[in-house]
């Protein structure tokens, strides 16, 4: 919608002519009233006069509603109009709104006042209409004119002075000042004229006797009665009147009025008095005697009065019918005893009662209709009559309820019953119509009729999940087939639109797709497990399933759903520290000088369950001496609980239970060996029960000369290759730095817990006493996922630098050979005198070979 200029004004001018040639021009300034605007549609409104000549400029429309010319253009701005005639033509390149036909006020509007007529200024791009009201001036272009040029009148001489005799109006088309205004007699000594108003406005004349007529002196009289109108120039029109005087030596009876009116209503009852007649004759005797009578001109009138001949009253003899007579006119006749006649004018007036109800005819109904049907559409056509007038006549018709339909009249008395909101066969599939017509009537008459609409289906709605998000428990190790859970999804179309199924949308799983783990049936919905499944693999999965009607073309909507996972205890704990083997045993070391609460070793166990199902705790189920140790119920830390005396022995056997909180609970056992000794040959002499035979001590001396040599052997052998690989590492690094290529740096791998889960920390700390009265000597090795180090508190000896030599050597050595994880802890403990990274090798190589020689024997160490 576009915005006019807040005072759109329109300038109009006009040219009169007069009959004597000189011309004259009359300037008219019309603006438009601020009552004409709206805030986003102007209404724009001109004044010109009728009769203007073809390309007239009416006014600059461009300009009043705030428009330019590029805008007209673009919008292809035209003239819309209901009317065959178009009176008014948009010159879009200036603008400007001119005559394009003529305009005739008369033609127009009749004598209605103010004449105007509307269209619309319509542009596109985007689309706006501006209303346009064109206000037609009545130009003085009609003259007066009466019916007939000539009228007669027969006058007896002895006409009494003060008889009136009605004139012939005259029309003129015109109006206001520019209609008629007055009418003129010519001068004569017989009779003057008298003029009156009607109610309505129109103006008539009388011609009143005021001397006496004399047929013998005069016996015809011509005069001529001229109607002007007040224009400029003034227009008139004229007719003859000729007068024959008649020859009468008596009065004739005389009605006391011109005009007798009265009312009756419509179904009045027979002898119903109307009005009562009078005359009088100032003759006497016989003369003055007066009889009544219809006037023969109206007979087909008499049949419903009847007139009492002496006494002049009016009775009603049939009965009257308002929709036949709606005003019944009449004269009447009062005759003296010597044929002298004199008459007047009867109007009685019908008052219509309200005895008709309207009645309603159906042309056209449609049923069913589409319930896509636009809004507008018609779908019936009634046509409705009253018989009555006024208000008994006036019919109003509406629609009972609150239905989404409406009637209107498009042409008198036939209206449209259409379409007022958007349907929904889902919402309401049928309507009952029923339309009421009611008259303005006291009483009130109305009819009704019903009309059943039916509305026919199109598949316009999807179907929808009972719920946004679905989602289940399952129990780990179900058996394959189970049904899970019910997708339930609605479709509020009707028979195929309203078929639904479900079909699973295809997704991977683990590399895998989820048909093998679930699967949808089509017609219920019902999701049944394909598999078993296992918590520790996959603890949840979400899936998409499509729910899909059988429209043309099919709507679908899709649901995610979840399916978790539910844990069960079918998983013991596993101890990964201290690590059991069948064929050596690790101990750990307890110094005679350690205090209460000295940390010992610590179980260390992980449960792949989740939940209370994880949850771990530890007890010392059977210990050498239980007086000495306790366990950690939360950290599984064995401590010592009192001071260790020389008189403990210095084999101790420790068996832990590791329960977890699972219903039913499931343990696993770990059993741990301390040695109480201050040094490392005190240990070997007690965890050693080797034969002390010549045989035996022999073939040990053999074997360690033995180890001795392959020690000094792989040691020798292992230095030439780290040297090697230290050089190609270096080349290789020149090589790829003169190359400009990305180094990429390898760090080793760190230990990945069992799906994420468990109580083993990513970084572990081994914590080894060197002495057995100070604690600030401790060697730390922590292994992380980005390099190994072997880390030394500063009271340590050696340096910094020498173990980060040493580091590479013990990377490279531990590619060339397989070391056991339960000799690593024990090579930590055992020896506190190693202070070398050499001796640690031989050590180890030491104690490879002491396993070797316990499986060969089949002895326990």
């Amino acid at each position: 919608m576009s915005t006019a200029h807040p005072f759109a004004k329109a300038w109009c001018m006009m040219d009169l002519h007069i009959k004597n040639g000189v011309r004259w021009r009359l300037g008219l300034v019309c603006l438009v009233l601020l009552s004409f605007l709206h805030p986003a549609n102007a209404q724009v409104r001109y004044s010109i006069p009728e009769e203007l000549k073809i390309g007239s400029l009416v006014g600059n429309i461009a300009q009043d509603l705030g428009l330019d010319l590029t805008r007209l253009h673009s919008g292809r701005a035209r003239i819309v109009t209901g009317e065959n005639i178009q009176y008014t033509e948009l010159k879009a390149d200036k603008g400007t709104l001119i005559v394009n036909e003529r305009i005739d006020r008369e033609q127009l509007c009749g004598d209605a006042t103010p004449c105007s007529f509307t269209f619309e200024i319509l542009l596109e791009n985007p689309m706006e209409l501006h209303p346009v009201t064109i206000e037609v001036l009545d130009v003085n272009d009609n003259a007066p004119t009466f019916q007939t040029n000539h009228l007669e009148f027969e006058i007896s001489e002895s006409a009494a002075l003060g008889s009136r005799f009605g004139l012939e109006s005259a029309d003129d088309k015109d109006v206001g000042q520019n209609g008629l205004q007055n009418y003129i007699l010519t001068p004569n000594d017989n009779f003057v004229l008298k003029q009156h108003v009607n109610p309505d406005g129109s103006k008539y004349a009388e011609m009143v006797l005021q001397k006496s007529l004399d047929r013998e002196e005069n016996p015809h009289l011509s005069l001529k009665l001229l109607a002007v109108d007040g224009g400029n120039p003034q227009k008139s029109g004229t007719v003859l009147i000729d007068i024959k005087i008649l020859d009468v030596n008596d009065n004739a009876p005389v009605f006391n009025q011109t005009i007798y009116k009265a009312t009756v209503t419509e179904n009045a009852p027979k002898g119903t008095h109307v009005i009562t007649v009078n005359a009088s004759d100032i003759d006497s005797g016989l003369n003055a005697q007066i009889t009544y009578h219809f006037s023969k001109s109206k007979a087909g009138k008499a049949d419903l009065f009847d007139i009492d001949e002496t006494t002049g009253k009016i009775y009603v003899t049939k009965e009257i019918d308002f929709e036949k007579d709606k005003k019944i006119e009449f004269r009447v006749e009062a005759k003296d005893q010597g044929g002298l006649t004199d008459s007047s004018k009867v109007e009685i007036e019908v008052l219509d009662v309200n005895d008709n109800a309207p009645v309603i005819t159906v042309m056209s109904f449609n049923s069913p209709v589409s319930e896509n049907s636009p809004i507008g559409k018609t779908i019936g056509i009634v046509n409705v009559k009253d018989v009555d007038s006024g208000e008994n006549g006036q019919m109003r018709c509406g629609i009972e309820g609150n239905v989404p339909f409406k009637i209107k009249s498009n042409v008198r008395n036939y209206y449209a019953l259409t379409i007022d909101a958007e349907l929904d066969r889902e919402t309401v599939s049928e309507y009952n119509i029923t339309l009421v017509c009611s008259d303005q009537g006291s009483p009130i008459f109305s009819s009704k009729k019903s009309f059943n609409l039916q509305l026919s289906d199109i598949n316009d709605n999807a179907p929808v999940f009972l719920k946004n998000r679905f989602s289940a428990e399952v129990k780990e190790n179900n058996s394959p087939g189970v049904s899970i859970l019910t997708l339930c999804a609605k479709d509020f179309d009707e028979n195929q639109n309203s078929r639904i199924s479900y079909i699973l949308e295809e997704k991977q799983i683990g590399g895998s797709p989820i048909s093998e783990y679930i699967s949808v049936n089509s017609e219920s919905g019902v999701v049944h497990a394909v598999r078993s499944f296992d918590y520790e693999q996959i603890k949840e999965f979400v899936f998409v399933t499509r729910a899909q009607d059988g429209g043309s073309p099919p709507l679908s909507s899709n649901v995610t759903v979840k399916i978790l996972i539910q844990d069960q205890n079918d998983n013991p704990p596993q101890v990964l520290y201290p690590v059991q083997t069948g064929g050596s045993m690790v101990a750990e070391m307890v110094p005679r000088s350690a205090d209460v609460g000295y940390l010992v070793t610590k179980v260390v166990a992980v449960d792949v369950d989740s939940g209370q199902n994880a949850w771990l705790s530890y007890k010392l189920q059977k210990a050498t001496d239980r007086a000495l140790f306790e366990v950690g119920l939360q950290n599984g830390e064995i401590r010592t609980i009192r001071q260790v005396t020389d008189k403990d022995a210095v084999k101790q056997r420790l068996i832990v239970i590791v329960e977890d909180n699972g219903q039913p609970s499931r343990s696993a056992t770990v059993m741990v060996n301390v040695a109480v000794a201050d040094s490392f040959p005190e240990v070997l002499s007690e965890f050693t029960d080797f034969p002390h035979d010549k045989e035996y001590n022999d073939n040990l001396t053999f074997y360690l000369v033995l180890a001795l040599a392959v020690v000094s052997f792989l040691f020798i052998t292992c230095l030439v290759v780290i040297i090697s690989v230290k050089i190609y590492r270096w080349r290789q690094s020149r090589i790829l730095y003169h190359s400009g290529l990305p180094v990429i740096p390898y760090y080793p791998p760190r230990y990945s817990e069992t799906l994420g889960t468990g109580t083993l920390p990513h970084v572990c700390n081994y914590e080894v006493c060197r002495t057995t009265d100070s604690r600030k000597s401790d060697i730390k090795v922590g292994r992380t996922g980005s390099q190994n180090m072997l880390i030394m508190d500063p009271s340590a000896t050696g340096t910094m630098q020498r173990i980060q030599s040493e580091k590479s050597i013990l990377d490279d050595l531990d590619s060339h050979l397989e070391v056991s994880s339960d000799i690593l802890p024990f090579l930590f403990a055992v020896n506190a005198n190693v202070h070398r990274f050499e001796d640690i090798i031989a050590l180890l190589f030491f104690i490879k070979m002491v396993e070797f020689l316990k499986k060969k024997k089949n002895r326990p160490t």
